[in-house]
């Protein structure tokens, strides 16, 4: 337990002053808001053609409900994210191995095991917290662009506000579970791998590969340990991506 403190605290310190830990926190939340902004861009000159012409509708109300919005920019951020921990896992041992660095925190009586779990519950720490930072910028942003609302047609209410956030909340809820399987991915590579370089581009091209030809592994597809964080085809978001503008819930399908 002395040794996994002692681990605990070296990780702290390296993360304080490394840039990797500030991106992986704050990299997914900028990278969902400049999507957000630049929807938001072109939403606005669609509006002013279609003020011009007459245009508007149920669908461009539809549209600009913010619960699409907001999960776009989340399925980007998770997405970012995943290959942000997939590499950052696969550079912390092997690159502190490369420059002899572990050697210093060996000789403290740190075992090698006490070492990988202080690694593990670092990067899901930072995990957590671009989660969070995810969660909430891209909430509060998508609200101040867009309106949340309920779907309501001639006056009838077709889906509820409270229906799209318990979706939302289960397809965030599984979204998440990839994320702690790709940190154990990376540091497995990291571990097994003979340089920094070897082991990034290992982990990434695994990761990437996989995602991409997963459709070939059939029904064990969804069960790839590398496959990307994704919304999962529920029926409330079903049923509003078919029945109105495919601009509202654009998600990674599985």
């Amino acid at each position: 337990m002395n040794g996994l403190l002692i681990a605990i605290k070296s990780e702290t310190f390296i993360a304080l002053r490394t840039f990797a830990s500030k991106l992986i926190v704050a990299a997914p939340a900028l990278v969902a808001a400049a999507q957000l902004l630049l929807v938001r861009l072109t939403e606005a000159g669609q509006q002013a053609r279609d003020s011009l012409l007459g245009g508007s509708n149920f669908e461009a109300d539809v549209a600009n409900n913010a619960y699409g919005f907001f999960v776009d920019s989340l399925s980007t951020g998770l997405t970012m994210l995943g290959l942000l921990l997939v590499a950052q896992a696969a550079y912390s041992y092997s690159y502190e191995r490369d420059i002899g660095s572990i050697r210093h925190i060996l000789i403290r009586r740190v075992s090698r095991r006490s070492l990988l779990s202080a690694k593990l519950i670092h990067l899901h720490v930072l995990a957590l917290l671009s989660v969070l930072l995810l969660l909430v910028s891209s909430y509060l942003l998508s609200g101040m662009l867009w309106e949340y609302s309920a779907i309501v047609e001639d006056g009838f209410e077709l889906i509820s506000e409270s229906e799209i956030r318990e979706e939302i909340t289960l397809g965030i809820q599984l979204a998440l579970l990839p994320l702690p399987a790709a940190i154990a991915f990376g540091l497995l590579i990291s571990v097994s791998a003979q340089s920094a370089t070897q082991a990034v581009s290992t982990a990434l091209g695994i990761t990437l590969a996989i995602d991409i030809f997963k459709g070939l592994l059939g029904g064990s597809g969804p069960l790839s340990l590398c496959e990307f964080p994704a919304f999962p085809d529920r029926p409330v978001l079903f049923t509003i991506r078919q029945s109105h503008s495919a601009r509202l819930f654009r998600c990674i399908d599985r």
